[in-house]
């Protein structure tokens, strides 16, 4: 009885932190995660149901990312400036409204549009960033960042499933506009959640929606001039972030059209794949996220790069189970890149500039991944379909010894 409770009491003190902001988040981002992965797995499918080609699922993507981009920058200088709970509530809302126009779209023009209002209603990651740094211990936040992606990946194992039922019974189309509907009313009961978040910057000022307009050259400054007021290894993190944006961005808008038109995997073989990397990452997020804050973030960031060289060819020249075991390695990557860069670039990174930083990276990262998104479309399109995953090498070799030579870790007491 005396092991079962001190057993117990191991697994409270382990996750004592898991409290108040960091509770809200874990709560509302289940919820939107399902319901937002469950139109993903057919997504490229229902644009080209709608008429577009891989060259507009890239453009689409890329508009997002732009819009995204130049909301980041005032996104950062407004969480540090007015705080960070009136930005993640009012945009998650909006994002949900935006979600409307898929659900009824004539053609892909509309969701084109879509994705322009969605990227921009992204202005709320910085702050939502930085509200998760001010919230965990920093001795804590590999453990937490790797539970972010624990309950992201617990809730959207079932998605591709799900999908894959729906577009059995109901088609495509049918599907799809189901799907979108109810990721409408889960964004909005994930901001009716948020808005019960504390604010945790001190002395936050008064919103002033005309300031806001006039800030942005200000912000846009602040983006650059802060990376001087930070330690060098986290520029170094940011470089690395940009370029790697870039890399994804070729092959993330078509791989689901490669696996379906060149390997000839069918749609319901589909979601047992996608549905491989979510279970990959709910194995793998608490031992993941544990082992960083032990071993620390520079080596698993390190394993990652090797394991995404290993995963290319496997997916190249996948079948049904080399596409599983594929995306089970990028499961595995998924969870220590992510979970060891973001706690990393906390650790470096002091409250009063987290909002600054973030806005920066999510603005330069995805004014790069807007052109590798219309670059992958179009080499998809019109050079070579294999092409997009095989110039990853170009970027992840140089990045490999990048991490090695240049990063260093704090010490984090």
């Amino acid at each position: 009885m005396s092991e079962e409770r001190s057993f117990k009491g191991k697994i409270r003190r382990e996750f004592a932190f898991v409290t108040g902001n960091f509770a809200i988040m874990l709560t509302s981002w289940f919820f939107m995660d399902f319901f937002n992965e469950l139109p993903t797995t057919y997504y490229p499918l229902y644009i080209k149901a709608l008429g577009g080609t891989a060259s507009s699922i890239g453009l689409i993507q890329a508009a997002a990312n732009l819009s995204q981009a130049f909301s980041q920058i005032p996104g950062g200088y407004l969480a540090d400036k007015y705080g960070r709970k009136w930005l993640i509530f009012s945009m998650t809302a909006v994002a949900g409204f935006a979600r409307v126009l898929y659900v009824f779209a004539p053609n892909w023009e509309w969701i084109l549009l879509g994705s322009i209002i969605t990227g921009f209603t992204m202005i709320y990651l910085p702050a939502m960033n930085a509200l998760v740094a001010d919230s965990v211990p920093s001795e804590k936040r590999g453990m937490a960042f790797s539970l972010i992606n624990l309950i992201m990946s617990v809730s959207t194992t079932p998605s591709p499933l799900l999908a894959g039922f729906l577009y059995l019974r109901m088609g495509l189309i049918p599907s799809m506009r189901l799907s979108y509907g109810l990721v409408v009313i889960a964004f909005l009961g994930s901001a009716l959640i948020r808005s019960r978040l504390t604010e945790t910057l001190e002395d936050p000022k008064p919103v002033n929606f005309r300031e806001i307009v006039s800030s942005y050259p200000q912000s846009l400054k602040e983006s650059v001039t802060v990376w001087e007021k930070v330690p060098k290894t986290a520029f170094i993190l940011f470089l690395v972030d940009v370029v790697m944006s870039f890399a994804i961005q070729m092959f993330m808008p078509i791989f689901v059209l490669y696996i379906i038109e060149d390997l000839l995997i069918t749609e319901i073989q589909l979601s047992w794949i996608m549905a491989s990397l979510f279970i990959t990452m709910i194995i793998f997020a608490i031992p993941g996220g544990k082992l960083i804050d032990i071993i620390g973030k520079k080596k698993p960031i390190i394993f990652s790069y090797i394991l995404w060289g290993i995963a290319i060819p496997l997916f190249v020249y996948g079948d049904f189970w080399r596409l599983i075991l594929s995306m089970t390695m990028i499961g595995v990557l998924q969870v220590m890149m992510g979970s060891a860069a973001n706690a990393l670039t906390a650790d470096l990174v002091p409250k009063e500039h987290r909002g600054k930083v973030n806005g920066s990276r999510g603005f330069w990262g995805m004014l790069t991944a807007s052109i590798g998104a219309i670059m992958g479309g179009w080499i998809y399109d019109n050079v070579d379909h294999q092409l997009p995953f095989w110039l990853q090498y170009l970027f992840i070799i140089p990045i490999f010894f990048t991490v090695i030579f240049l990063v260093k870790e704090p010490d984090i007491k």
